[in-house]
């Protein structure tokens, strides 16, 4: 397992930050990894993510919110630290839909996504034999039990949550407990075609590209902050089915793309939008 850590910036963009940041690391022999950056001309803001290697990092994780702090305050930043070693406690949300349940599960049995699912949510019974499959604790719980939900996933001590096609509206309520920790896939290229039927909607205007979207979930339904998008081609001899199978594929390949730059902590969120340092 890799051993590193994550220090995540924004900040009002200023000659020095890169400078400082560097040479802090440096006093304390990190050996850096990865240094991305980007800077907001329009919004004056500075961006970044810089990993280390753990290994010989002479300040203890405990020790560095103080040692870091003078810095993180004369440059006005909001920052966080993680570490890779860590690793998240992903709950997965799904209704009877079940291809982006699949993938995800597939995904994490392989190790491609470094996370615990310590439980499935749902509210229908169909997914049962995908957990079982995969020996994750599965509940089939109303949509309209939230407290229920939340009780669940306050026992399973989860991190985030991912809606892998779960057709129900979450509370504000919910969504505030876990702000910019959920992780929505919508079967459409939004903003366009959104609610309900999309496909329906995009084969009867002849579209010749038809999208998926995921993103963060905010009390606004289908407008928090974009992860990830990604589309296909479609021709005039396909038909809604066509569109249907190839959404799918695009809503797996979207989603799971979002989750493991979670994971990974390679977002940060900002004025609405996000950054990703793929």
């Amino acid at each position: 397992m890799k051993n590193s850590a994550i220090l995540l910036v924004d900040c009002p963009d200023r000659k020095g930050i890169v400078a400082a940041i560097s040479d802090f690391l440096y006093r304390h022999n990190a050996n850096i990894l990865h240094n991305d950056q980007h800077q907001d001309a329009d919004l004056g803001l500075f961006l970044s993510r810089v990993e280390w290697d753990g290994q010989g990092f002479a300040l203890p994780a405990s020790e560095f919110r103080p040692a870091f702090q003078p810095i993180a305050e004369k440059f006005g930043m909001r920052w966080r630290l993680e570490t890779s070693a860590v690793r998240p406690r992903l709950a997965i949300m799904v209704s009877k839909y079940l291809h982006c349940l699949a993938d995800l599960l597939y995904r994490h049995d392989s190790g491609e996504l470094a996370c615990e699912i310590p439980v499935i949510i749902s509210n229908h019974e169909d997914a049962r034999r995908l957990a079982e499959f995969y020996r994750i604790p599965f509940a089939c719980v109303s949509g309209k039990d939230e407290s229920r939900q939340r009780a669940l996933l306050a026992e399973h001590r989860v991190d985030f949550v991912v809606l892998a096609r779960y057709m129900q509206i979450l509370s504000p309520e919910f969504v505030a407990q876990y702000p910019q920790r959920i992780i929505n896939v919508h079967h459409s290229f939004l903003p366009a075609f959104s609610g309900a039927k999309p496909y329906h909607r995009a084969f009867e205007r002849g579209v010749k590209l038809i999208g998926a979207t995921s993103h963060y979930v905010t009390e606004v339904l289908d407008d928090g902050p974009i992860i990830e998008q990604d589309v296909v081609r479609i021709s005039h001899r396909d038909q809604i089915e066509d569109l249907q199978e190839k959404g799918r594929d695009l809503e797996k390949a979207v989603l799971s793309r979002a989750v493991r730059w979670h994971i990974d902590h390679r977002i940060l969120v900002y004025a609405k939008k996000t950054v990703v340092f793929d």
